[in-house]
């Protein structure tokens, strides 16, 4: 009978969000010195312990007196009071302010006995040791009286405020040394899967081995949250070791996240831990990303296991985990950041969960937001990086027509989407390109590499500003062109003796560009008879894969291999063509990428010459 386990009833994400919050998370108070409460929320309300000033203080440079002394006193009509003697900050009056006296007095200074007002020196005049004094004063002119900034017993600060300069400049005039704040729930951080290999340790593809993504990525969103994240090692599909390590975390945190390992497969065997080391609350969520989320609890702690796919688990930490660790750490709910938009393409869904589509937001030659998706499945980290926010869609919607207004709920307030928007081929010219273009206050262009079929589909649909491509009349307005040197990227010294196209044997494995590139049909053009080989993405893939022995040949540039120092055999030359959307060309952003076009150097790019003839044809050259 195979241990393979279906999901049960899929909780509501409305329901999930009850469960998660009723948890109990609660990592009770700390006290923590001045210095280091910047952030920090205080979890009880803070009196003044004494008054502030703690004595009458000068609030300007002048002279102390008695207002009295004072009556009638004008520019025409001076008071003349003799100056017998000064104070300064810091140090303590010696001696009082008689009747028709007065003594010079510094800003901060303690106001001497007898004197109950201070005047500006700028509104008197000097006669040897006598100050005329040109205007009248009442009592407590100049003076700031102890406790006018705040009085001992006051109410200093409530409980839940945020310590940030402003109040951490009060605390510190109260004398208050160290304050007590809400700790920060610790969150241990577990991944799990034989196939994960740590960041920074080399990786065996053959094994089907993949760095650990989920857990320097759910660390930082831990600690942007509120959280004190934990990080343990990584554990693998083993029942014994996952118990032994969610145990000990259990027993060390205040919450316990473990990524992957939650689905109903065979080996996945992290909900068979909480069911019989704990108790499993929920086991499946409705909700696309994220569906095998599991909630229960460990011993005294409680437990979150999140999706293996990093973008399943920081959908599901973002909506479901982190409002319980800002709750238990005091912080609150950050304001939602939304913009509205129209769907610049159709988008079509399987209905019956709630789903968050990441995309982007772009703006047309008007003005106007246009919202596109880009998700390349879970598993694809990208997905986000690519993104600006998310579009919530309800159960039963099956599909977004293009048009269509919808609501981005931004990944945080400080998201600002990119004034420039790019698709098409990848290369180091492009990149080069692309980090020559001026950032529009602070904000990068987006490039998203989807090829050349793609990208000319979008513009179609009037998505992207530019393309950078190697096709002929897309329909767009050509800024600048380079060519690029192709070919067969072969291991160091040829072993398999490949000197042309035609020695590509079936006994050759061969792994070229995905279908939809410009190296893809360039290639088909002239290897009509070749074996169809492996596909991969992008323009270095192949030569990597070259390099790990998991291919023999691969297409490729001359300056990747030589950069990766590979043997190249060269097949031809192509050309790539910056060309602009019609509709964008009054776009400040479009005038910045027609600047770099025409800086653009490709000196120190082997193989790559520059095209300043607008239009010119895009065919590869063979030889």
């Amino acid at each position: 009978m195979s241990d393979r386990k279906q999901f049960r009833t899929l909780t509501p994400p409305e329901e999930l969000r009850d469960i998660v919050a009723g948890l109990g998370i609660d990592p009770g108070i700390k006290q923590v010195p001045l210095s280091e409460a910047r952030g920090r929320v205080l979890a009880e309300r803070l009196d003044a312990p004494l008054d502030v000033p703690g004595f009458d203080r000068a609030s300007v440079d002048g002279y102390a007196l008695r207002a009295s002394d004072t009556t009638g006193a004008s520019e025409t009509n001076p008071v003349s009071l003799p100056a017998v003697g000064t104070v300064h900050a810091g140090e303590e009056p010696d001696g009082t302010v008689g009747p028709g006296e007065c003594v010079q007095i510094s800003t901060g200074a303690v106001v001497p006995s007898g004197a109950d007002a201070v005047v500006m020196v700028e509104q008197t005049n000097e006669n040897g040791d006598v100050r005329l004094v040109q205007t009248a004063l009442t009592p407590g002119s100049g003076i700031m009286p102890a406790g006018a900034d705040i009085s001992a017993g006051d109410r200093a600060l409530p409980p839940g405020t945020r310590l940030t300069a402003r109040e951490t400049g009060l605390l510190a005039a109260l004398g208050i040394e160290s304050v007590p704040v809400r700790a920060r729930p610790t969150v241990g951080i577990i991944s799990t899967g034989d196939e994960l290999v740590p960041v920074g340790e080399p990786l065996d593809s053959s094994t089907g081995q993949i760095h650990d993504v989920n857990a320097p990525t759910i660390a930082a969103a831990v600690a942007a949250a509120g959280g004190e994240p934990k990080r343990y090692p990584h554990v693998g599909d083993d029942f014994d070791a996952m118990a032994d390590l969610l145990e000990r975390a259990s027993e060390e945190c205040d919450l316990v996240l473990s990524s992957g390992s939650t689905s109903a497969s065979a080996v996945d065997v992290v909900y068979r831990v909480i069911e019989e080391t704990g108790e499993l609350l929920v086991h499946g969520v409705a909700v696309k990303p994220g569906k095998p989320l599991l909630v229960g609890e460990l011993g005294e702690g409680a437990y979150v296991g999140l999706p293996g796919y990093p973008v399943s688990a920081l959908t599901t930490f973002r909506v479901f985990v982190a409002p319980a660790i800002r709750e238990a750490a005091g912080r609150p709910e950050p304001e939602r950041a939304t913009l509205a938009g129209e769907m610049a393409v159709e988008e079509r869904f399987e209905p019956g969960r709630l789903r968050y589509v990441p995309v982007g937001v772009t703006t047309d030659g008007g003005g106007d937001r246009l919202v596109y998706p880009v998700d390349k499945g879970s598993g694809a980290t990208t997905s986000l990086t690519d993104a600006d926010g998310v579009v919530a869609m309800a159960p039963e919607t099956q599909y977004l027509a293009a048009g269509e207004s919808v609501t981005v709920e931004l990944f945080s307030p400080d998201v600002r989407p990119p004034a420039l928007l790019g698709m098409g081929a990848s290369g180091p010219g492009v990149s080069r390109l692309l980090d020559s273009v001026s950032p529009d206050r602070g904000r990068p262009p987006r490039y998203l590499a989807r090829g050349e079929q793609a990208a000319r589909s979008w513009l179609s649909d009037d998505v992207p500003d530019f393309l950078v491509t190697s096709e002929e009349d897309t329909g767009g307005e050509t800024m600048g062109a380079w060519s690029r040197e192709w070919g067969l990227v072969v291991p160091r010294g040829n072993p398999a003796d490949v000197t042309d196209i035609g020695d590509l044997t079936d006994e050759v494995r061969l792994v070229r560009q995905a279908s939809g590139t410009g190296l893809h049909a360039a290639f088909e053009t002239l290897a009509d008879d070749a074996p169809v080989g492996a596909t991969g993405p992008g323009v270095e893939s192949p030569a990597r894969q070259v390099i790990d022995g998991r291919a023999d040949v691969g297409v490729g540039l001359r300056a990747t291999a030589e950069r990766v120092g590979l043997g190249f055999v060269p097949l031809g030359t192509q050309r790539l063509h910056v060309v602009v959307n019609p509709s964008r060309t009054e776009k400040s952003a479009v005038a910045r990428l027609e600047d770099a076009v025409s800086g653009l150097s490709v000196e120190g790019l082997a193989g790559y010459e520059r095209v300043d003839a607008p239009n010119s044809s895009s065919k590869s050259e063979t030889r």
